[in-house]
């Protein structure tokens, strides 16, 4: 099969190669995808720049959408045939959705919905599964319906996700983004106002448009630079603060007498590492959604196979309006 490796850190026209290597056969449980589209995220990236490699070879990329066309021991061969959208594919995995053909357990391998096409089914596994997630931790002690959100990020891949979800909770959010492009996205979106963060001082913007009563809930993309606004109490007492990204991690300040003295429900999460009972919840809300058609889909820019390279260096650009895309 035509796939795309690394085997070792560094600039992706350094390290990407492009070639053939064995078509997979699954074992005992799984299925094998024959894959359409491949989703790179801007963590596929970051793996590839820097992450320490827990295999000698590594196909990048865990998002994808295809169709099942072999399943092993212990699968129904009704799956044969099925329309599938993938997550988790390369995560302590070596082989993710850079190539023709991947091989994952059972469970990795939802059906899409015939609305959605297999460009729009490579953006699901982590910007809309993150999405999903944050909304139902941000609802969990209460509905969302007349609520206001922060998002920050909100024309980001998550954050477009999340600000579509948020408005179909019945909340009101309030968006950031650091572009015209970006701010004009999270008002298709939905969201009734965005702040240019590199223009206005956010904390201020949000208590000017809560009439100083703040938001409901705050889901935030980086941690390192929102977890300072707490202290200017932009977030309700009791409020929840969602957290699914940081720029920068390790030790970070955090204002603890904002959060405890205003109960502040503090909630953190990797979506690559979801409990399998939030995982199966999330699958069926998103899957609920999409058979509607109640999300929009973005994605950034399409790329060849072959110009995998391309494509992470366009992710790397910053440039990119939701998810690039590869096409197989």
């Amino acid at each position: 099969m035509k796939a795309v490796w690394y085997t070792r850190n560094g600039a992706a026209r350094e390290v990407l190669e492009y070639g053939e290597l064995p078509n997979p056969e699954p074992g005992i449980g799984e299925v094998r995808v024959k894959l359409y589209t491949s989703g790179i995220n801007p963590s596929d990236v970051k793996f590839r720049q820097r992450r320490a490699l827990d295999f000698e070879q590594i196909v990048p990329h865990s998002d994808g959408a295809g169709v099942i066309d072999y399943v092993g021991p212990g699968v129904g061969s009704h799956r044969v045939g099925q329309r599938v959208w993938v997550w988790n594919a390369q995560w302590r995995r070596p082989f993710g959705t850079a190539c023709e053909y991947v091989v994952l357990p059972e469970a990795q391998a939802v059906p899409l919905p015939q609305p959605v096409s297999f460009e729009q089914g490579a953006c699901l596994g982590i910007p809309a599964l993150t999405a999903v997630q944050s909304i139902r931790l941000a609802s969990a002690t209460t509905s969302l319906a007349g609520k206001t959100v922060l998002v920050t990020g909100a024309g980001s891949a998550v954050g477009h996700y999340v600000t579509q979800m948020a408005v179909l909770e019945g909340a009101r959010v309030i968006g950031t983004a650091g572009s015209d492009v970006r701010r004009n996205d999270a008002e298709q979106a939905g969201a009734f106002s965005v702040i240019d963060y590199k223009q206005t001082a956010v904390g201020p913007r949000v208590l000017d448009l809560t009439q100083g009563a703040g938001v409901d809930a705050i889901i935030d993309m980086d941690f390192s630079s929102t977890a300072a606004l707490l202290s200017e109490n932009i977030l309700k007492a009791h409020g929840v603060y969602v957290c699914y990204g940081s720029n920068t991690t390790g030790v970070l300040p955090v204002d603890l007498k904002t959060l405890l003295w205003r109960s502040i429900d503090l909630r953190c999460f990797l979506v690559y590492d979801l409990l399998p009972d939030d995982r199966v919840a999330c699958i069926d809300q998103l899957t609920s959604w999409l058979k509607q058609g109640r999300l929009q889909h973005r994605v950034a820019k399409t790329f060849r196979l072959r110009q995998t390279a391309a494509a992470h260096e366009f992710v790397e650009s910053g440039a990119k309006r939701g998810t690039v895309v590869l096409k197989i």
